[in-house]
C-alpha cells in the first residue's frame, strides 16, 4: 500500500516562505529585507495606530521599529515568530513616544478621558491635579507586562472590540479578556496604593 503524503496548506507554504525569507535577510539578502518590510508593514503600522491614536506619528515610529528591526536582525530567534517580534520592538518605540514631551500631554489627556477607571472627573479649576492623575495612570500603565499593557490599551484606551483586539494580538478573544481584565485590576491596584482611588468598601477597617 502506497501512503501519500499530504499536500502543505497554504499557512505551511506561507510559514515556509517567510522563514526563508528571514534566513536569507540575516544574511545580508536586502531584496529578502526589503520583501518582509512590505509583507508587515501595513499590519505593524495599523497596530502602532491603535496604540498611539496618531497615524501620522505610527508611521515615524514604524519605520524607526524596521530600522531597529533590521540592525538586530541577526539576533532574531528563528524560532519565534517573526511579526510579533517586530510587534515587541515597535512597543519599546511606543513606551518612549508616550514620555516625549507634547506627546505625553496628549496621552495624559486621552487616558483620563478614556480610562474608565472611576478617577475623579477633571476640575477645570485645578488642571494640575488633573494632569497629574493623569500622569500617575500613565506612569502605571508602563510599569505592566508588555502582554498586559497591549490588552489594556486596545481594549480601553482604543476601544477595539475584543474580536478585533484578539486578532490584532493573535491571541484568542478568551486570552485577551484575561490580560485586558488582569491589567485593569493591576491599575487599580496601584492607583489605589497611590492614593488616587479609593480602596473597595470591604477592605475598610
Amino acid at each position: 500500500m502506497v501512503t501519500i503524503a499530504p499536500e502543505p496548506t497554504p499557512d505551511a507554504d506561507a510559514d515556509l516562505l517567510l522563514g526563508a525569507l528571514v534566513e536569507r535577510a540575516r544574511g545580508g539578502d536586502m531584496h529578502a529585507w526589503a520583501r518582509l518590510y512590505q509583507d508587515h508593514w501595513a499590519r505593524l503600522l495599523r497596530h502602532v495606530s491603535y496604540l498611539t491614536g496618531d497615524v501620522t506619528a505610527a508611521e515615524d515610529l514604524v519605520q524607526e521599529t524596521f530600522a531597529q528591526a533590521l540592525a538586530s536582525l541577526i539576533r532574531f530567534d528563528a524560532r519565534a515568530p517573526f511579526f510579533a517580534w517586530l510587534r515587541g520592538i515597535a512597543m519599546n518605540i511606543v513606551r518612549k513616544h508616550w514620555r516625549t514631551r507634547g506627546r505625553r500631554t496628549r496621552a495624559y489627556t486621552r487616558i483620563e478621558a478614556e480610562s474608565g477607571l472611576g478617577l475623579a472627573a477633571n476640575d477645570p479649576e485645578n488642571n494640575h491635579l488633573s494632569r497629574l492623575r493623569a500622569q500617575t495612570l500613565l506612569a502605571v500603565l508602563d510599569e505592566l507586562p508588555e502582554h498586559l499593557r497591549e490588552a489594556f490599551v486596545l481594549c480601553d484606551l482604543r476601544d477595539m472590540s475584543t474580536e478585533d483586539a484578539a486578532q490584532e494580538l493573535g491571541i484568542s478573544p478568551g486570552n485577551l479578556r484575561v490580560r485586558a481584565t488582569r491589567a485593569r485590576a493591576r491599575i487599580r491596584v496601584a492607583l489605589t496604593e497611590l492614593g488616587w482611588l479609593s480602596p473597595p468598601s470591604g477592605d475598610s477597617p
